[in-house]
């Protein structure tokens, strides 16, 4: 049963980084739009939030008014898609080395330079694209997310497997105590059959 299960675990741990690679294609997939295709996606997305805001606010704004309020908060919008995306992509990144065992500052420095350094790649893929173009500031809100994601992997797994590894480590160190105990119990019982065995020798020799 332990090598079934050992097996399965050897088999689904590579594929934990799966996410990670799907989530890339996503992000390089729009980032391959066109300025204006994408400039035209920001928009519809804005003007749905407003839609949305409107109905349930019940504010009746006139459809002009609609309109400008999507165009106002179409910037805000996009640099905010931008932020989700890599706060996905840094989840995705930072949950298989945290299975793997990297914990701490090593998981923050080794998944914040593969998320960061993929933002970087991306912004580069964009100086190739019709009407768009590399952007340091959007590095920088991209890292915003990147950190915001590792982190959020931190506090989510220290607060649902550390009470996990716990009673892990509890169940090793019992098993080790008892381990010790069984030692002892054999070694105490060598003894008495040494002893056991000397005294019977020793009356064969007054006999």
């Amino acid at each position: 049963m332990n090598m079934i299960r050992d097996l399965i675990v050897f088999v689904m741990k590579p594929l934990s980084f799966l996410p990670a690679l799907v989530m890339m294609y996503i992000i390089f997939s729009f980032s391959a739009q066109s300025g204006t295709d994408s400039g035209n996606l920001s928009y519809e997305v804005s003007h749905k939030i407003v839609e949305i805001g409107n109905e349930v606010l019940q504010k009746d704004l006139e459809e002009w008014e609609i309109d400008q309020l999507a165009y106002d908060i179409e910037y805000p919008v996009r640099k905010a898609a931008h932020m989700t995306e890599y706060f996905i992509l840094a989840v995705t990144v930072s949950f298989p080395f945290y299975v793997y065992g990297l914990r701490g500052f090593p998981l923050m420095l080794v998944a914040g330079l593969i998320c960061v350094g993929f933002a970087c790649g991306d912004e580069y893929h964009q100086s190739f694209v019709e009407g768009r173009g590399p952007s340091v500031r959007d590095v920088g809100i991209d890292s915003i997310g990147v950190f915001a994601g590792i982190i959020c992997v931190r506090v989510v797994c220290w607060t649902l497997l550390a009470p996990a590894r716990m009673m892990e480590r509890r169940r090793i160190r019992r098993e080790r105590r008892l381990e010790r105990e069984r030692q002892l119990e054999l070694e105490r019982r060598r003894r008495m059959e040494a002893r056991s065995r000397r005294r019977k020798r020793g009356r064969w020799e007054e006999y």
